[in-house]
């Protein structure tokens, strides 16, 4: 239903003085308390473009939008590569919009946050109907410390998966893995067995570039954590476990035996795909756009395209058990200043209108834009509509814009993806949806995500290079299980013992 802009302001305002008469302090001084003068029909934000310029003013979404809401939504749009910058440059002035786009969680952001200069959330999102649906393991992962500085932009949780040549499979007759030992048997099958048919020695199991995704997966897989794993309440770093040893044990293994390339520390990420479209390599892990890159270069025909690429999600464990690993499953957050939003009436005011924005007609303006104008619905897809006029291309343009203010944290996402181009496209795609909302349940997300620790700030690059330089030298086989514990021990000494101190403090602190 759509409310006049009078209407929903008069609305918001009366909420945000009735209820339970509680007051909240405006950030200022000593604690004073704000009165409520804020114009409840204006909403300001600053967001990123990718486009060569923003949207025009009073373009067609941006009505639709203020139509819905009930606000005059005033954007200042800022070019993307310049955004990080331009945050910290409003930060300091005294025009500060009531939303902000936050990137990621840099250190200028990190110390404005812990200086109070946004609003803390924790408290407030349980309040509104689809704000509540927020996952709150994304939640976590976006907080810095354990505090909740915005409303996350969702991203897919999960993306990995295990991609191989299907034709290979059924030449030997194999049914695709379900679990490590069964992906070392493939692997192992794929290299001996001859699998193209051609009578000549050329082939191997996976292929793995000098992007390390594949070995981070196997650690996963193996139940090492991701990244930090509780360990009797304590957290440890993923590669200081038992499980991780054998994990890239398991790895060192297969590049022994010429299952995984030999060349993978070398091996260009640019070049990933190649063996296994020229027909020499036949499994990549990897993430599920992968997948469908790969069969669209395998062959223009889309419909053929699928004969050559199947997909499993993630692997079971030597355990039998399913740590699948995710994403951080957002993309950055939208913020409220304290300076511009003073009382906790506001706050609410403009908790409210992001809440709006993730209803199910919102997602779908600002993401898919306007049915009957740029796109139609077909069998739930959205379909393009391929005229080219000034008003197709207009909120084609748009909603590239609008979508960097989406955070669509709602449990059923109501975006329309695109039509699949074949039968068998849309059976691919189908299979991928079950299979994500199966890994989904056994999530492995990083404890430690929330954390900024004074260590990791000052020493994290050093740190992780000590442990990303031994474990290839260890799969490779260039150090033994002695120079594997050296490098921990490295580690330890370089500044490793204090994080872990840190992160530790951290953990508590916020739980």
């Amino acid at each position: 239903m759509i409310l006049s802009s009078t209407l929903v302001a008069s609305t918001l305002l009366l909420a945000a003085c009735g209820g339970s008469g509680d007051t909240a302090s405006s950030g200022g001084k000593d604690g004073e308390v704000a009165a409520a003068d804020f114009d409840a029909s204006t909403i300001s934000l600053m967001v990123p473009f990718i486009e060569t310029t923003p949207p025009e003013a009073g373009n067609a979404v941006l009505e639709k939008m203020e139509e819905y809401t009930g606000k005059k939504i005033d954007i200042t749009w800022v070019p993307n590569p310049s955004y990080a910058d331009k945050m910290n440059i409003t930060l300091a002035s005294d025009d500060i919009p009531n939303i902000m786009v936050i990137q990621g969680k840099d250190p200028g952001f990190i110390k404005s946050a812990e200086n109070d200069a946004f609003w803390e959330l924790s408290d407030y999102l349980d309040d509104y109907p689809n704000l509540s649906q927020a996952n709150p393991d994304v939640l976590q992962s976006s907080s810095v410390n354990g505090k909740i500085y915005g409303v996350y932009r969702s991203r897919d949780v999960i993306r990995s998966t295990a991609i191989f040549r299907k034709d290979w499979l059924e030449s030997l007759g194999l049914e695709q893995p379900t679990n490590t030992e069964e992906l070392y048997e493939v692997a192992k099958a794929f290299t001996n067995d001859d699998p193209d048919g051609n009578g000549v020695d050329d082939t191997y199991g996976i292929i793995i570039p000098n992007f390390a995704q594949a070995f981070d997966l196997f650690t996963i897989w193996y139940g090492a954590g991701n990244g930090w794993k509780d360990v009797d309440g304590e957290l440890t770093p993923s590669f200081k476990t038992e499980e991780y040893l054998e994990a890239i044990t398991f790895a060192r293994q297969m590049v022994e035996e010429g299952l995984i390339n030999r060349d993978f520390a070398t091996l260009a990420s640019d070049k990933w795909n190649d063996p296994f479209v020229s027909g020499s390599g036949g499994i990549i892990l990897d993430t599920y756009s992968r997948a469908n890159s790969i069969s669209s270069t395998l062959t223009t025909d889309t419909e053929a395209g699928q004969d050559f690429v199947a997909f499993t999600g993630n692997l079971a464990g030597p355990d039998g058990n399913i740590y699948a690993q995710p994403t951080s499953g957002y993309s950055g957050f939208l913020a409220i200043p304290k300076a511009s939003v003073k009382t906790e009436e506001h706050l609410r005011a403009v908790l409210d209108f992001i809440d709006k924005t993730n209803d199910a007609d919102m997602q779908v303006l600002m993401n898919n834009g306007i049915e009957g104008i740029n796109f139609t619905v077909e069998d739930g897809y959205s379909v393009p509509v391929e005229a080219t006029t000034a008003e197709v291309e207009e909120v084609n343009i748009a909603i590239k814009s609008y979508a960097q203010m989406g955070t669509n944290v709602t449990e059923e996402s109501h975006i329309h993806t695109s039509k699949p181009a074949s039968e068998k496209a849309e059976e691919a795609w189908n299979l991928r949806q079950e299979l994500q909302e199966k890994d989904l349940a056994y999530a492995v997300f990083n404890p430690a995500d929330a954390y900024v620790t004074e260590t990791y700030a000052s020493k994290g690059a050093q740190l992780d290079q000590i442990i990303t330089d031994a474990r290839t030298q260890f799969i490779a086989g260039q150090i033994d299980e002695s120079g594997w514990q050296s490098a921990i021990e490295l580690w330890e000494k370089s500044g490793g013992s204090d994080l872990i101190s840190e992160t530790n403090e951290l953990h508590k602190a916020a739980n």
